[in-house]
């Protein structure tokens, strides 16, 4: 499988601040890559390195098999990038932004191709509508239609849901999974919006404080035969101290919000019940959690990343 990015202890330093600390990756051609962390973690630092428009205080980046300081212009006309809000002309209809940037970048491309292009993304009844009646979302797809004006064989989004309303961030949830699978794009896509990428990605990168946690596919990263188990009791503190004193003490993961958390099989979840019931524990709520925002709470430090997550 080609290496598409490849990032080795990559770090940036700000007098005192690590925004990025020896940050280590690998793209895979065709995957959707998950860049994954809350506001802050250090992905768009990342994605900023890149796109080389700010430098790495150390490390190395290639992409293509090519090293980005060395081939910096050869690398970059074969991606394709929005980073935050895209950058368009409000006063220009949406063909005219995209013929305009086709011919910025060097790209000939016909009518035909221009409205093409504007249809893919779900913008061709509004072709020659001005920008600045286009909804946040609409731009967004604009945006997406001229980073890939050059046909790039990477396409970087950094937050492309950000600011959207649910139907916008379905309608780039639906783009990505054309991108991938019908024009067979690799896409590198920043998120804070965990139950988004759990939809979309093939691979996932967790950072926190600019750190890497985990790395690999969702297959990799969940194993199905382990089930997050949520418990709220009538009294959880005398639950807790009896789990705590018994041969489940093993399975007890950091708290949430009100509840205990434990990792156990999911083949001896009726036994941990009837433990529980012959034990005289008041169960109020006995609920099995296996979703990426779930993951990411049990490796990162827990409660205080929920509100990070909840938008």
């Amino acid at each position: 499988m080609q290496s598409i990015v490849e990032v080795k202890n990559l770090s940036k330093h700000y007098k005192n601040i690590s925004a990025v600390d020896k940050l280590s990756f690998t793209v895979y051609e065709g995957d959707v890559y998950g860049f994954l962390g809350q506001n802050g973690a250090g992905k768009s630092t990342t994605i900023r390195m890149l796109l080389t428009l700010i430098q790495p205080t150390e490390g190395s980046i290639n992409l293509f098999g090519l090293k980005l300081n060395a081939y910096r212009k050869e690398i970059l006309q074969s991606i394709g990038a929005i980073i935050e809000k895209p950058d368009v002309y409000k006063y220009l209809s949406a063909y005219n932004n995209l013929k305009l940037f086709a011919r910025m970048s060097g790209a000939h491309r016909t009518e035909k191709e221009l409205l093409q292009q504007l249809d893919m993304v779900g913008l061709k009844e509004r072709a020659h509508d001005k920008v600045h009646t286009f909804s946040q979302g609409m731009k967004q797809r604009l945006g997406i239609a001229i980073a890939l004006i050059h046909n790039p064989r990477l396409i970087i989004l950094d937050e492309p849901t950000n600011g959207l309303d649910p139907q916008g961030i379905a309608d780039i949830r639906n783009l990505i999974l054309h991108l991938s699978r019908e024009m067979k794009k690799t896409l590198l896509v920043s998120s804070h919006l965990l139950n988004e990428m759990e939809q979309v990605a093939t691979r996932l990168l967790i950072i926190d404080k600019g750190k890497k946690l985990v790395e690999g596919t969702t297959a990799e990263l969940f194993d199905p035969s382990q089930i997050l188990i949520e418990l709220e009791t009538l009294n959880n503190a005398e639950a807790f101290k009896l789990i705590t004193n018994s041969n489940w003490q093993s399975a007890l993961q950091p708290k949430r919000n009100n509840s205990l958390v434990l990792k156990i099989h999911r083949n001896i979840i009726p036994d941990f019940h009837v433990w529980l019931v012959q034990h005289n524990i008041k169960i109020l709520s006995l609920q099995s959690r296996h979703s990426l925002e779930d993951y990411f709470l049990q490796v990162t430090s827990g409660e205080q990343h929920v509100a990070a997550f909840a938008n």
